[in-house]
């Protein structure tokens, strides 16, 4: 009988059993560093005007959303009045939302309206976001309810547009007493795109073609033909933000968290053992040309730390979010000028029929993505 264990085995053992050390090292870390508003401060000190940051668009909204989170710790008036400020450049005195929506994207910021409305009271907040509500309504489906990506990407479902809608949709019909469409809408749109999506991996494609038109579209299955890191963790925090607002008592959520169940379990499985970390093309770890990618790896961290904190899955898997923590800690540094940089994050990329397409992406420095997926964890992880 052979005594060989492979470096996989290696690597997961290594993951459980260092998970207390790990937990010890985050723990002192965190206490000697409030790596949030560490990042939220280099940010407006690069930004000091927030429109700096681009104007209405998924990659500011995410981060000023991490922005609010940290707000709501610490309470510095500042941080949400950049939020505000933020937010007016695209909003007029009317509650006027200057953008079309004309795809998933623009929807994620409109989080933000309803914080303000609630933050402020001013009505303009409210009826920007109704602006988006009611383009919900009429925004184009494929056959089976499930909102296109983009009207420039005709029948296309993208694991990454999940986030964008959904949870705005949700926490939406939860503040403004509108919960029998938008609950139902939210849980049609997570359950019809991970049933396109899923694999035998646990994983998700990164994306589904209903008409089979796109050129990256499998023949048969419609869907593109790589796990993409990003996109899929998109997925896992939507059904977060989701539950979150769902009923106890509401039976669509035994679906919802079972979806998570399969995605946490993936997250593990694939997990890097070297680093902790996850990779731009998540089942490829052995790939030469593959690279770990921050913002995913934060996203990751994050859903296995929510998911054990929330019951979904055994507190044993705590470890690996430890692990991933640490991780996603040493793309972090702290510059002589007392400003964060974290390294290796992925910008936007489009569905490709190519793994080079997505390992030839750029490694950029303290983009969007990772600054505010590093702030979903890290409020997390330092709870």
């Amino acid at each position: 009988m052979s005594s060989s264990i492979s470096r996989r085995d290696l690597g997961r053992l290594a993951v459980l059993t260092g998970g207390l050390l790990a937990a010890t090292a985050g723990t002192a870390s965190a206490a000697a560093t409030d790596w949030s508003k560490a990042v939220v401060d280099s940010t407006i000190a690069r930004n000091p005007d927030p429109k700096s940051l681009g104007g209405w668009g998924y990659t500011q909204g995410l981060f000023l959303y991490g922005t609010y989170l940290v707000y709501q710790r610490l309470r510095t008036p500042s941080y949400l009045a950049y939020i505000k400020k933020w937010v007016d450049y695209s909003v007029d005195g009317n509650g006027h939302l200057n953008d079309p929506l004309t795809s998933l994207d623009a929807m994620q910021a409109g989080n933000l309206l309803l914080i303000l409305h609630q933050e402020t009271g001013d009505g303009r907040y409210r009826t920007a976001a109704q602006q988006i509500r009611t383009r919900i309504t009429n925004y184009p489906r494929t056959s089976d309810g499930a909102m296109w990506h983009s009207t420039s990407f005709t029948q296309q479902l993208w694991c990454d547009g999940l986030f964008m809608a959904q949870p705005f949709l949700a926490r939406y019909g939860q503040r403004y007493n509108d919960q029998t469409y938008c609950y139902q809408e939210a849980c049609h749109n997570l359950t019809t795109y991970f049933g396109h999506l899923t694999s035998s991996t646990g994983l998700l494609f990164h994306a589904y073609s209903a008409d089979g038109k796109a050129f990256w579209a499998n023949k048969t299955t419609h869907t593109s033909p790589y796990h993409w890191a990003r996109a899929i963790g998109w997925v896992a925090l939507a059904h977060f933000d989701v539950l979150d607002v769902l009923p106890a008592n509401d039976s669509r959520r035994a679906q919802l968290i079972k979806n998570l169940q399969q995605l946490v379990t993936a997250f593990v499985r694939y997990q890097d053992p070297a680093t902790g970390r996850w990779f731009q093309i998540v089942d490829k770890g052995t790939d030469p040309n593959n690279w770990t990618e921050t913002s995913a790896s934060a996203m990751y961290t994050y859903a296995i730390s929510r998911a054990v904190r929330a019951g979904y899955v055994s507190s044993s898997l705590q470890a690996a979010a430890q692990k991933g923590y640490q991780g996603v800690l040493q793309k972090v540094t702290l510059g002589s000028d007392g400003r964060t940089t974290i390294a290796d994050i992925c910008p936007g990329t489009a569905v490709t029929n190519s793994l080079s397409g997505y390992y030839s992406r750029p490694r950029t420095a303290n983009d969007q993505h990772g600054l505010g997926t590093f702030l979903l964890m890290n409020e997390e992880l330092t709870k």
